[in-house]
């Protein structure tokens, strides 16, 4: 079975991931690396330091040994990963085009598989769709917001609108309910719009995605969603959905 290792920041909306497998078919065990819970930049930049991420590679081969039937040697555990994810937005775009790129790889080296960002998957998948213009649904500060849009043109991403919803902590983004999910969703489109862009992972939007959709009249891509959907690329396998927005249904 594919399996995509998620290492993920502190806790929030980490219970996407068995979701998505369930309805996709796939392994997604998720570990986890902790900084301090804010969307400021220089916690972010320590959230996705190389530090932290070769601790979630440890954490994540010590959990896929942990599942594994009989005894395991240290390189076994990797190789049962097909793909590494380090699904956190703002812990990768706040080090910029080139940062992101640097920190994938160096993430594959210590993983030893095919590894990238949330970051790179939005720009994946905004790709995949033929999508030139978005708009940016962000729950962060307008500071972090605004490093995001500049990632998204730098990777050649027109951002015709964003909006910005002030929220200083993943705990909170995380507590949101899917009404208000939904209402951020709505409130920042934009007509000119191909694809509206939601960015945290901290965010639960799987089981509101779709009907965001219907309304819109467009792909709606989340977070979540994108990393996983990025993720089985790497590893080689085109799981298609229809539970899990038109991404998962088209590409």
């Amino acid at each position: 079975m594919t399996t995509i290792g998620i290492i993920y920041p502190d806790h929030a909306a980490e219970d996407e991931y068995p979701t998505a497998a369930s309805r996709l078919g796939v392994r997604l065990p998720v570990v986890h690396v902790y900084g301090t819970d804010l969307h400021a930049v220089p916690e972010l930049l320590d959230l996705g330091s190389p530090e932290k991420l070769a601790e979630g590679v440890s954490r994540l081969l010590t959990a896929v040994a942990a599942d594994s039937v009989g005894p395991v040697r240290p390189g076994d555990a990797v190789d049962a990963v097909d793909a590494v994810m380090w699904a956190c937005t703002s812990g990768s775009f706040v080090y910029g085009h080139e940062g992101v790129r640097q920190q994938a790889n160096q993430l594959a080296e210590v993983a030893g598989v095919p590894a990238a960002s949330t970051s790179q998957s939005f720009v994946a998948a905004v790709t995949a769709l033929g999508v030139k213009r978005v708009a940016v649904a962000a729950s962060y500060p307008e500071e972090v917001a605004v490093l995001f849009t500049d990632f998204l043109a730098a990777s050649g991403i027109e951002v015709v609108a964003r909006g910005s919803a002030g929220i200083d902590t993943a705990a909170e983004v995380g507590s949101l309910d899917g009404a208000r999910v939904t209402d951020l969703a709505l409130q920042n489109d934009h007509p000119a719009a191909e694809a509206l862009l939601i960015p945290d992972t901290a965010m639960h939007t799987l089981d509101v995605l779709t009907a965001i959709e219907d309304r819109l009249g467009k792909p709606v891509l989340t977070a979540n969603q994108v990393t996983i959907w990025h993720g089985l690329r790497l590893a080689g396998s085109s799981v298609v959905s229809d539970r899990l927005g038109v991404l998962f249904s088209r590409v």
